[in-house]
């Protein structure tokens, strides 16, 4: 092993150990705010389907017909579905579907989103043709870009050889031909419903107002569930559509001109005429461009959802509403956070001791590997290395037992006078039982130094030294008394 790579394993290993910003030990760093979301919804899609459609219904009332076309139970029900119009329309496009290339006509894969990319990138440095989207290009270059997208071929469209409105003219083309539209026909009736959300006033009647807040988290939910190719080329296209309304001063293209000419490719069901929408058209139309205004916002998760998808794979219940995280929030929830903060104090606990063990089994595996090594400039270098870090335990600086408490010596009045009286016996007895060495005796200096300081163990001998004193009073006067009734008796 290099000696610089066993350095640095020595100095990480070792910062570990003595490591104590429980912040760095706590949870994986997500750099991806939907991550657990987009983990859910991979792994256990039929738990992830029913998490958002129970919040759809929370947001807008579907019936149980729509929510069963919603979860993809039924057939879904369109306008116009029996009418002899459609009837030709279907025919009509099931001849085309008979002639579909590769990107065009098909349902929608991943590679047909790769080529499409292509026309959408170039678009987007195209920004400023007035009538973009409205005007339409020239036909037989339109055919030949088709063609070259069908087959696979690489384009080189910033070569001159097509205009902005023939790239245009053919996404729409391409999102036109779709077996179904971008926006799928099991979504037609909750789009209709997140139109019709409103602001309720005062008295709780409802307004004319839509409630903007309340549609943002409906189509944030409703695109959740939109196949995962359809999802992925929604993005682009709103994003598209959203960077091309903010140069309608050049271009003269508002976001609802742009939604006048994409709803009927993204929105409005394949095989229907302007007839069978009847009313809900303007709702249609304003439903795109309520998508191209707020485009940057609608394909987060709401907030609740990723906590959900969170403690989903945490272990923790799972909120399944954000009516349920509200709670959690409660005054009544408040009295809870104690507990649950001490229970997850007990377990970071237990897992730090865990790997606390585990980093100073490999921290000795580490020592004894650099100890068995020949003696070297090397071997020494890393010795000094570890003992850099006295904190990190290693074979050889194993935890000392504590030594055991020594017996103080007893202050009563009795043990003072059996200490007078035995006196040096007993000293010398206990210093041949003691195998620890006494202290060299303090000098004058050091012993008036402490009784500036007001050592105890200073105070302590004074106390016995005043006690001995007044012993040897008392005992001079019972002799003097002693004495004096000898002399009397005399």
């Amino acid at each position: 092993m290099p000696l610089q790579k066993l350095s640095a394993l020595i100095d990480a290993i070792c910062n570990l150990v003595i490591c104590n910003d429980s912040s760095l030990r706590s949870q994986p760093i997500i750099f991806n705010p939907d991550f657990f979301v987009e983990k859910l919804r991979h792994e256990k899609p039929e738990v992830f389907t029913e998490l958002v459609v129970s919040n759809i219904t929370r947001l807008i009332d579907l019936p149980g017909a729509e929510l069963a076309q919603l979860m993809g139970e039924e057939d879904p029900k369109l306008p116009g579905a029996n009418s002899t119009a459609s009837g030709f329309f279907r025919s009509l496009m099931s001849l085309k579907r008979k002639e579909k290339g590769v990107v065009f006509g098909s349902p929608l894969t991943e590679e047909g989103i790769a080529q499409v990319s292509q026309l959408i990138e170039y678009l987007h440095k195209n920004l400023r043709a007035e009538g973009l989207f409205r005007v339409p290009g020239n036909s037989i270059r339109q055919q030949m870009l088709k063609d070259a997208l069908n087959s696979g071929t690489d384009i080189d469209l910033d070569s001159g050889e097509f205009h902005s409105n023939d790239v245009a003219t053919l996404l729409k083309m391409f999102l036109g031909e779709l077996p179904e539209p971008l926006l799928t026909h099991k979504h037609f009736h909750a789009h209709l419903k997140i139109a019709d959300l409103t602001l309720f006033d005062e008295k709780g009647n409802k307004t004319s107002t839509p409630d903007k807040e309340r549609q943002i988290e409906a189509l944030q939910l409703l695109f959740l569930i939109l196949p995962a190719p359809n999802r992925s080329l929604l993005k682009l296209l709103l994003d598209l559509l959203y960077q091309t309304a903010k140069k309608q001063d050049k271009n003269k293209m508002s976001a609802h001109n742009l939604a006048l000419m994409f709803a009927p490719h993204i929105l409005w069901p394949r095989n229907v005429t302007a007839n069978d929408l009847q009313e809900n058209i303007t709702k249609l139309n304003n439903g795109v461009t309520f998508m191209i205004k707020h485009s940057q916002k609608l394909f987060k998760a709401p907030a609740y959802i990723r906590e959900c998808a969170r403690l989903h794979y945490l272990g923790s219940r799972a909120h399944t509403s954000k009516d349920d995280l509200d709670l959690l929030t409660s005054p009544g929830s408040k009295e809870l956070q104690p507990l649950k903060s001490q229970k997850r104090g007990r377990l970071d606990s237990c897992h730090q001791e865990e790997t606390q063990q585990r980093t100073e089994a490999a921290l000795r595996e580490l020592f004894r590997h650099v100890h068995n090594m020949p003696d070297s400039a090397k071997k020494k270098k890393l010795i000094r290395q570890f003992n850099k870090h006295p904190s990190a335990l290693t074979p050889g600086s194993e935890a000392a037992t504590p030594p055991a408490p020594r017996r103080t010596r007893s202050r009563s009045f009795s043990g003072l006078i059996k200490r007078k009286v035995l006196g040096t016996p007993v000293i010398v007895e206990r210093k041949s039982r003691d195998t620890t060495p006494e202290p060299k005796r303090a000098s004058k200096e050091n012993i008036h130094l402490l009784q500036k300081c007001g050592s105890p163990a200073h105070t302590s001998q004074a106390k016995l030294k005043s006690l001995e004193g007044r012993k040897e009073d008392s005992c001079r006067r019972m002799r003097a008394h002693l004495l004096s009734k000898d002399s009397s008796s005399l």
